[in-house]
Order: C-alpha cells, then structure tokens, then sequence
C-alpha cells in the first residue's frame, strides 16, 4: 500500500479554538493516519473577509495511505462532524481543514487543486509550514517553504499563540 506525506492547516475561531483544533487533530488520526509533526499554534487576523474574529491556525504533517480526493472526502467529514456549516467563502468557522500539499502532487480537479492555490500568499499559513518542513519543496514553483515565506507579499500579523 502506498503511503502518503500529507500536509494539513487547520484553522478556527469561532468557539474554544484550541479545544477545536485538538479534537481535529485526534480525528485526524484516527480517520487519514499518524501526525509527524505539528506547528505550533499561531493567531492571525482573518484573511479575505477580515471582518470576524481571529483565527487559530497549526500546520499538520500526516502520514496517509489515502488519495487526495479520499483526503478531501475525509476531512471534509471531519470538519462536518465537528460543527462546520459553510455559509460564506472566507467566513467565521469553527473549523477548516486545507490540504496543502500530497507529496509533490500536481492535480486540478472539480474539488481539489493541488498545491493548494493560495499556499504561496499567505502567512498565516507559511509561518506554521516553514516551521515544521522549511526545505519541502513547492512542486510548481520549485522554491521551499522557507523561499516562499521569504518571498510571501501578506503583511498579516501571525503570532504564536500561548493558551
């Protein structure tokens, strides 16, 4: 069975952030395989609709044995079974699970693109992804995670969180 390096970024706020993002991470588990590693947690304003409570962001590398598409599947049943009611793009929620990278995977589907479309232009993400795997290497751009946090244009402030 072919296994897969996964990369996940959760992200909440609405309701007890952190308690989210570890119930996430303990479905997670049980549901696609074993975490490697995490990031630390990071606070970040809201991004695309900045009019809403902070977020609480963490990075997740996941060892899986499923596709990208049963990845999405599965953690699109997470984020249902934790409370997520998709209202509007960019909008408040309790949780969100992004797929960021399967390996080196380059796919556009319907559902999924791989690497994910925004990855590059976001700190909020690259801040908790250039912490865990700083060499990994964007598969279209051909730059690490550390380059393109180098390079990343976003001004949001991402700082880590102590509960």
């Amino acid at each position: 069975m072919t296994t897969h390096t996964v990369f996940l970024l959760l992200g909440a706020n609405l309701g007890d952030r952190a308690a989210t993002l570890q119930r996430a991470q303990e479905a997670i588990q049980i549901d696609l395989g074993p975490v490697l590693k995490q990031s630390a947690l990071y606070e970040t304003a809201a991004w695309g609709v900045t009019d809403q409570p902070a977020f609480l962001n963490q990075v997740l590398k996941v060892l899986s044995v499923f596709t990208p598409e049963e990845i999405l599947a599965k953690t699109q049943a997470i984020e249902t079974r934790l409370g997520r009611v998709r209202r509007e793009k960019w909008g408040s929620r309790i949780i969100d699970i992004d797929l960021l990278y399967v390996d080196d995977v380059v796919m556009t589907t319907e559902k999924l693109t791989l690497p994910h479309p925004f990855l590059y232009e976001r700190r909020f993400t690259l801040v908790p992804l250039a912490e865990i795997e700083p060499e990994f290497v964007h598969p279209v751009f051909q730059k690490t995670n550390r380059q393109l946090l180098t390079e990343c244009q976003d001004e949001g402030e991402v700082k880590e969180w102590k509960s």
